[in-house]
């Protein structure tokens, strides 16, 4: 038995339970190495859909860089869990992050001479392309950091700090913009990737399973098709890639309706932009640090119906709103909400996927979850501009709630995993 094993039951959680997670090393450098790069991450969040209505005034070719953006990603999810099944997962994850931090540095160099949006659209694919190797192999070493007890407990803590840093970094990209530029922001992004990137360094993962080391694995077809297989022969996981599918396709485009709204519609300046997004993550804040304890209580199926339901209902306000209190309000609804149900959902696949698979099944999840949400960015964007936020915030938010109450007659309402 190991030494852990004899200690004392006050040093312990509540009985023979893993250390509490803030006395695990490991994890608080890498906790710290991701609440950095959001904090920085979410400066581009906000500064780049700026860039293109400051060039263009169109909500319909911000719609469309998102979905340029977006369909890059689900491109890469399709070979991303193969790659990070094969390769040491603390270099890739140190590889991305160098790898943003230049692309996104170039913006702010190029901008210098004049606006190029043709830069952006290059950009942009390559850096979510990248994030979604990121993306891919940060769920898979979660578990090796923590182990499974712990997992929605990380899960949710990683989620509060990131959303945290999510108030400090739209409130000042708000403000950067103003007074500079939405490129300046661009730039923070960019360095916030250097600072994660060195944090990462320092971070010791657990070796894997002996069976997921480089030699002797399959090919790469094999390898795709091996998360597929898994997925599907999941019931839970399988009716949650259907549902979520529909539920990415009319939410992908919502940052770009928010702020399209608020500027267009409202007619608030940037600042204010900043404001309502710093708001909104004091709502991924909530969803965050409540997730554990709700789920606990109410069990899976309940919690993420639930949560998806009540998403609905905000999107759908979002487009009457037109007061600035009520619009942060309800994003903050929504992404509360949205950031439980992803919590809920991620935490269910780590948990019951082998870990020699994780990383395939990941991105077979993503991939399918994704499918179609670049083209759901693109007419959700398309439709506001033609026809206002408020008609499409009411459809988008009425089918939300219907995936919602379809899932109530699937396994996932059943699900007994808590």
């Amino acid at each position: 038995m190991t030494h852990e094993a004899h200690r004392p039951r006050t040093e312990r959680d509540a009985g023979p339970g893993p250390r509490p997670l803030w006395r695990q090393r490991d994890f608080g450098v890498f906790w710290t190495a991701q609440t950095l790069s959001v904090l920085g991450d979410s400066f581009a969040l906000i500064a780049l859909p700026l860039l293109v209505l400051e060039a263009t005034g169109s909500i319909a070719r911000m719609g469309l860089l998102t979905a340029v953006g977006g369909a890059a990603a689900v491109l890469a999810a399709v070979f991303a869990g193969a790659v990070v099944d094969r390769v040491d997962r603390r270099r890739l994850l140190i590889g991305c992050d160098l790898v943003r931090m230049v692309l996104y540095g170039v913006i702010p160099v190029v901008w210098l001479l004049g606006p190029q949006i043709w830069l952006l659209y290059a950009v942009l694919p390559l850096c979510e392309a990248v994030g979604m190797l990121f993306a891919v192999g940060y769920v898979t070493v979660v578990r090796g950091l923590v182990g499974t007890e712990q997992l929605t407990e990380a899960n949710g803590r990683l989620n509060a700090t990131a959303a945290a840093a999510g108030i400090l970094g739209p409130l000042c990209a708000g403000l950067v913009a103003a007074w500079s530029g939405p490129a300046t922001a661009v730039g923070v992004d960019a360095a916030s990737f250097g600072v994660s990137a060195a944090c990462m360094v320092f971070v010791r993962f657990r070796p894997r399973a002996a069976d997921d080391t480089p030699g002797g694995r399959p090919g790469l077809w094999q390898d795709l098709r091996a998360g597929v297989s898994f997925l599907y022969g999941h019931p839970v996981l399988r009716t949650l890639t259907v549902l979520l599918c529909g539920f990415s396709f009319l939410t992908l485009g919502l940052n770009d309706l928010v702020i399209y709204h608020l500027k267009h519609d409202l007619g608030h300046d940037d600042g204010t932009v900043g404001t309502v997004m710093a708001v909104g993550a004091l709502g991924t804040i909530t969803g965050a640090l409540f997730v554990a304890r709700v789920r606990r209580r109410l069990g899976f199926g309940r919690t993420w119906t639930g949560s998806v339901a009540v998403c609905g209902l905000a999107f759908a306000g979002l487009g009457w709103a037109r007061d600035v209190p009520v619009v942060a309000a309800l994003s903050a609804a929504f992404l509360a909400c949205a950031g439980m149900a992803g919590t809920c959902s991620m935490s269910l696949r780590q948990e019951v996927t082998p870990e020699p698979l994780l990383g395939r099944v990941t991105s077979a999840y993503w991939t399918l979850q994704y499918s179609a949400a670049p083209i759901g960015a693109a007419v959700l964007t398309w439709a506001a501009e033609r026809h206002g936020t408020t008609p499409v915030a009411l459809v988008a938010g009425a089918a939300c709630v219907l995936i919602a109450v379809v899932a109530l007659f699937t396994p996932v309402r059943r699900s007994g995993h808590t």
